[in-house]
């Protein structure tokens, strides 16, 4: 913003350059309340140790149930096929075993949810710990 002087005569002087601070000082100011608002609230983040996952091959143990579910909705317990009811008996047998045996589920692609769903009802009814599903790696 120029300013500028005159004479008594009406003639004007050479102009006089000044800028105006007063716009400066308040950007400042906003700029200075938004970081004391939001300085804290970065700073006070919950240290938590986050736990380390890799996507190593799963090795299959041999004390791990691997269940099979076709794609008409047959059970397969580690690659022999099973009724309902003898699987729900083996599935009581693996829950009393110590240590327990973990149960890998792999549903076939086209299964109904539903037959997954049953065998996941079963094996809580069972008393089976640690189930898992398998599934293959997409192909980048």
């Amino acid at each position: 913003m120029a300013i500028g002087t005159q004479d008594p005569n009406g003639q004007s002087d050479q102009m006089l350059s000044e800028i105006n601070m007063i716009p400066f000082i308040d950007v400042m100011l906003v700029l200075l309340i938004i970081f004391i608002i939001t300085v804290p609230v970065i700073k006070h983040a919950v240290n938590v140790e986050l736990p380390r996952a890799s996507n190593e091959k799963l090795l299959d143990k041999p004390q791990n149930v691997r269940l099979t579910v076709t794609a008409d909705g047959a059970y397969f317990w580690d690659g022999e096929p099973v009724a309902d009811a003898v699987f729900e008996q083996r599935l009581q047998q693996a829950a009393i075993q110590q240590p327990q045996p973990e149960l890998h589920i792999r549903g076939d692609r086209a299964v109904r949810y539903e037959r997954v769903a049953q065998a996941l009802v079963a094996a809580q009814r069972a008393g089976v710990q640690k189930i898992g599903f398998v599934t293959d790696p997409q192909a980048p």
